[in-house]
């Protein structure tokens, strides 16, 4: 890449890089305002809108969307009758889960064994400073050849939706002709990649109760209903014997076409303990990229520190089902809550609750968005073909955007790859990953003005 000025100049702008990405992991930016103070939010979200005004971007602004969260967005001009490609990332991020469990603070980024530690670091304010450094590079190589839009958004790992129903009621807000999705990532480091499509996911809580309240174990247990008992029994019933997941009538048989994942490669992307075998049929990216998997995300029951001899009058649980492209998330939610409810046993009481749902994506690969970004990875990536690869997670606002904009092409790229363990504890990213991206979406463009 040395030879390309464009390269060079995102060479030269990475220790800068690095102290914009450190200050904007500082804020502890959950969207989750029971655990962490709004105002870490907003401090991202200043931080945001002040580098976008800096770089000359016009009507910055907080938009307040409807589930009280902010998104940031910004509009910078270019040639009169160029094209409009949108630039999207987010700044809000998971909880650092068990701090103990960090070999440095989730909010410091630390620089370790070349890679950049610190939650959020990949997922996704590393996205926000792809987009600058890409913008940068541009501005001191004669120029941004195309409108930009950018929308950093504030809750996309709650899922609530805010972006997507404040777009809906805003279309015009974000159209454009190209949307680039910053918030994939290459199938593993050194290889580029588009993320070609995602799945889709809807979230329940379920709530069993059995009675009305808890009871002695000894003088009770073996004929009162246990509720805990009851929703590990129905909980069971979402997985066959091999772990395949199962929920009536979803169908869980498609197979992926494209980039084949090597089982053991798996094994040590996912930290699978000796002897402990994968669960599922078919090939590892039929599992991950193809197929409907279900996980369930906590349980509400004692803890066993301080519990009782008690046989549990209710128990709960937060249950994630993803659905692969091809299946509608909400016939997903209604086929989930239907056998949650027949499968609950004993008579037992069951409240299905839905907490959110986001559709699946697949685009549309043989667009001319696609050939420039090819043309763009092969210069930043040297001897590398662009790849094909499906993730397993859900970008609920790909959905809304296709929805919206039925002609815009939309690409997915990103720094989270598997070494990057976003939303596990040591979250980091890779700063050649981050040089690398950033010249590619330089390129592309680039390239893509002159298509």
């Amino acid at each position: 890449m040395s030879s390309n000025p464009v390269a060079e100049t995102v060479s030269s702008l990475m220790p800068r890089a690095k102290e914009e990405l450190a200050a904007l992991v500082a804020f502890k930016s959950v969207a989750d305002f029971d655990q962490f103070p709004r105002s870490e939010s907003v401090g991202a979200a200043n931080w945001i809108a002040a580098a976008l005004r800096a770089e000359g971007f016009e009507d910055v602004a907080l938009l307040d969307t409807p589930d009280g969260t902010q998104s940031v967005y910004g509009h910078l001009p270019g040639p009169e009758g160029a094209k409009t490609v949108l630039l999207y990332a987010h700044y809000d991020v998971q909880p650092p889960l068990d701090e103990a469990g960090w070999d440095t603070p989730p909010f410091e980024l630390t620089e370790r064994d070349g890679r950049w530690y610190g939650r959020g670091a990949a997922d996704c304010k590393g996205g926000v400073l792809m987009h600058l450094l890409a913008l940068r590079a541009l501005k001191a190589n004669g120029g941004v050849p195309v409108h930009v839009k950018v929308i950093a958004e504030g809750s996309e790992e709650q899922g609530t939706g805010g972006l997507e129903r404040y777009a809906e009621q805003h279309p015009e807000l974000l159209a454009a002709d190209t949307i680039v999705i910053g918030d994939a990532g290459n199938f593993r480091v050194g290889l580029p990649t588009v993320t070609s499509t995602l799945r889709g996911m809807t979230l329940v809580r379920v709530k069993v109760d059995t009675l009305e309240g808890n009871l002695h174990s000894g003088q009770f247990g073996g004929a009162a209903p246990d509720a805990l008992a009851a929703l590990i029994r129905v909980l069971d019933s979402l997985r066959a014997e091999d772990g395949s997941t199962t929920v009536d009538g979803l169908a869980a048989d498609s197979a992926w076409e494209g980039l084949a994942y090597d089982e053991e490669q798996f094994r040590r992307d996912a930290r699978v303990l000796d002897g402990v075998e994968l669960i599922g049929s078919g090939s590892v990216a039929d599992r991950i990229w193809a197929r409907p998997a279900v996980t369930v995300l906590g349980i509400d029951c004692p803890p066993v520190v301080g519990a009782t001899p008690s046989v549990q009058a209710g128990a709960r649980a937060l249950v994630s089902l993803r659905v692969p492209p091809g299946v509608d998330a909400a016939e997903a939610t209604k086929l989930l809550q239907a056998h949650l409810e027949t499968r609950t046993p004993w008579g037992a009481r069951v409240q299905v609750e839905q907490i959110g749902q986001g559709q699946a994506f697949r685009a549309d690969t043989t667009s001319p968005a696609y050939q420039a970004m090819a043309d763009a990875m092969a210069v930043a990536y040297p001897g590398q073909e662009m790849q094909y690869a499906g993730q397993g997670g859900s970008i609920p606002l790909c959905n809304t955007l296709a929805s919206l904009y039925p002609e815009a092409e939309i690409l997915l790229i990103g720094l989270s790859e598997p070494e990057a363990q976003i939303h596990a504890v040591n979250e980091s990213v890779s700063p050649e990953e981050l040089e690398r991206l950033s010249v590619a979406e330089a390129l592309f463009l680039r390239n893509y003005a002159g298509s």
